[in-house]
C-alpha cells in the first residue's frame, strides 16, 4: 500500500474495493428477504508494486478495476455464480476470446471449516457443472478465504493470460460482522462473492493490443477511418467526407499534410487504420472517394454515401 501522514493521521491510497461495499452493505439492517445484495463499482485503487514487476499496461500501480461484490446467502451461491459466468462470457465473446476456466480448492493455510469449505467448493462446481463448462481443478490455490473461479484466455501468439475471477469469501463478512435476519427471525451470517470480470481496464487494454498486435477490428479501433486528400485542392472536400463520417458515428481523422499520397498511404498502414478514403480531382468530381481496407488495397471509386455506408455496416456488424 501507499501510506501518508495527513493533518498528524496516518493515511493510505485505497488498495480495494471490498471494505466501502461492506460498509454500503452494513449501513441497513437486512432480511432474508433483501438478499442476495449487489455492489458493483469501476473502482480506482493503489498497489505498490516494487519496480521490477511493473511491464507496461500489465501489471501498473494505479488501477481501474470492474469490482462487484454480492452478498447472499449459502442457497443463493450456485445461482449467483452462474449469473456472474454468463456474464462473463457475454463480456469474452465481443472480444473473440474463448475462456478456460479453473475452480482453484483450499489452501493449506486457510480461514474456516472443512465442512465449510467443502460446501463452498461444491457450490463452485455445481454452477460450473450446470452450465455444461470443462473445466480444470487449480489444486490447493484458492483464496485464504474461500475457492475461486479463474478465467484465462491465450493470446494470438499463444500467451496465457488470467482475465475475470469469481471468489467465495466467508472471511470477511466475519470480520466485519455482516448480518441479516433470517426466516426463524435470528441472525445469520451472508457469503460474499467478489467478481471481477475484466480484472483492470489496463490490464484487459494491453492484453487486447497483445492480442489484436494492434490490429483491432474495425469496431474496437480508436481511428476507424482517415481521409486522405491528394493535394491540397482536395482538402475542402477532403474536409465534408470527414464531416460525414463523423455524422455517421464513426471515428475518423483528416491528415492534411503536405506529403505525397504514397506515404500518407503506408503511414496509415503502418497504424493499422481499416478505412483509407483518398480524394483526388477524380474523386472530388464525382463526389465520391477512392476507398481503401487495411491489408486489402484499392476497393475501388465509390459515391461517398456508399462508403460511409459500408464502413458504417461492418461497425454495426463488429466483423473483423
Amino acid at each position: 500500500m501507499y501510506f501518508t501522514d495527513v493533518e498528524d493521521r496516518p493515511m493510505g491510497l485505497k488498495p480495494m474495493n471490498c471494505p466501502a461495499h461492506i460498509q454500503l452493505f452494513n449501513a441497513d439492517r437486512r432480511s432474508y428477504r433483501d438478499l442476495p445484495v449487489r455492489y458493483s463499482e469501476a473502482g480506482l485503487v493503489h498497489r505498490h508494486e516494487p519496480s521490477g514487476v511493473l511491464h507496461g499496461l500489465l501489471r501498473v500501480r494505479h488501477i481501474t478495476q470492474d469490482d462487484a461484490h454480492i452478498f447472499c446467502t449459502e442457497d443463493q451461491i450456485e445461482d449467483e455464480v452462474v449469473g456472474c459466468l454468463q456474464f462473463g462470457f457475454f463480456l469474452y465473446e465481443l472480444f473473440g476470446f474463448e475462456p478456460r476456466l479453473e475452480l482453484s480448492t483450499r489452501p493449506d493455510q486457510r480461514v474456516g471449516s472443512d465442512d465449510m469449505w467443502d460446501r463452498a467448493e461444491a457450490a463452485l462446481e455445481g454452477a460450473l457443472r450446470r452450465q455444461g463448462l470443462d473445466f480444470e481443478i487449480n489444486q490447493g490455490d484458492g483464496a485464504f478465504y474461500g475457492p475461486k473461479i479463474d478465467l484465462h484466455m491465450t493470446d494470438s501468439i499463444g500467451r496465457s493470460w488470467q482475465l475475470g475471477t469469481v471468489q467465495l469469501d466467508y472471511s470477511m463478512p466475519e470480520r466485519f460482522d455482516l448480518q441479516y435476519t433470517g426466516a426463524d427471525n435470528q441472525d445469520h451470517r451472508p457469503v460474499m462473492i467478489h467478481r471481477a470480470l475484466f480484472g483492470s481496464f489496463e490490464r484487459f487494454i494491453g492484453i487486447l493490443i497483445e492480442h489484436y498486435a494492434g490490429e483491432f477490428p474495425i469496431w474496437l479501433a480508436p481511428v476507424q477511418a482517415i481521409v486522405l486528400p491528394i493535394a491540397d485542392r482536395h482538402v475542402a472536400w477532403s474536409e465534408e467526407v470527414l464531416r460525414q463520417l463523423r455524422e455517421a458515428g464513426l471515428r475518423a481523422e483528416l491528415d492534411d499534410r503536405t506529403e505525397s499520397i504514397g506515404r500518407k498511404i503506408r503511414d496509415a498502414e503502418l497504424r493499422k487504420l481499416p478505412y483509407m478514403l483518398v480524394v483526388g480531382d477524380r474523386e472530388a468530381a464525382a463526389t465520391g472517394v477512392a476507398l481503401r481496407r487495411h491489408r486489402e488495397g484499392d476497393l475501388g471509386i465509390l459515391r461517398l454515401d456508399a462508403a460511409v455506408e459500408r464502413i458504417s455496416r461492418e461497425h454495426r456488424e463488429r466483423s473483423a
